[in-house]
């Protein structure tokens, strides 16, 4: 019987993958807390003591803990750290769903960033969107600044993390 795998490159370590040119960073991040929370934001906020605002696509998100707008009344919320809050149904109105295995994140970082983002996407790379969602370099993906403008953080589907990392290896080096 014939080895269909033997089609497929090998996925990176991603606790070690990095790719890197003279204007661009780009790694994968490990270890971070992923949260689907659906239905009433603002009990959320009370229950985490987090700001029920929540980023769109290309705005900056600051912090160990920060949330992205998925739609208007889903986020995605991310913590370095756990959140102390049990998945499931709360009796104030949100869902919460654990999202670490679901979701990929990687980081892209350096002055060449905007003219990568406008290789992947159709968006204007200096501009801003109320939803972190779009589509990424052919994939839907989450999308939104960290820390400062030059530093781009992508969540992508984890079966398409491969795909992405392939893409990004030779969105480089074009």
């Amino acid at each position: 019987m014939r080895n269909l795998a033997e089609k497929w490159s090998p996925a990176p370590d991603w606790r070690t993958a990095t790719l890197q040119t003279p204007g661009l960073v780009i790694r994968s991040l490990t270890g971070f807390t992923q949260y689907l929370v659906s239905g009433d934001l603002a009990a959320w906020s009370r229950r985490t003591d987090m700001d029920a605002a929540a980023v769109g696509a290309l705005s900056v998100a600051q912090g160990e803990r920060y949330a992205l707008r998925v739609a208007r009344d889903r986020i995605l919320a991310v913590s370095e750290t756990p959140f102390g809050i049990e998945p499931g149904w709360h009796a104030s109105g949100f869902a919460v769903s654990t999202f670490d295995a679901g979701l990929h994140m990687f980081e892209i970082e350096g002055p060449d960033m905007p003219s990568l983002f406008a290789r992947a996407t159709t968006l204007d790379p200096m501009g801003e969107t109320a939803s972190a969602a779009l589509l990424f370099a052919g994939a839907n993906a989450l999308c939104y600044r960290h820390g400062h403008a030059d530093r781009l953080r992508v969540h992508v589907d984890r079966a398409l993390a491969s795909y992405l990392w392939k893409w990004l290896e030779q969105a480089i080096v074009a």
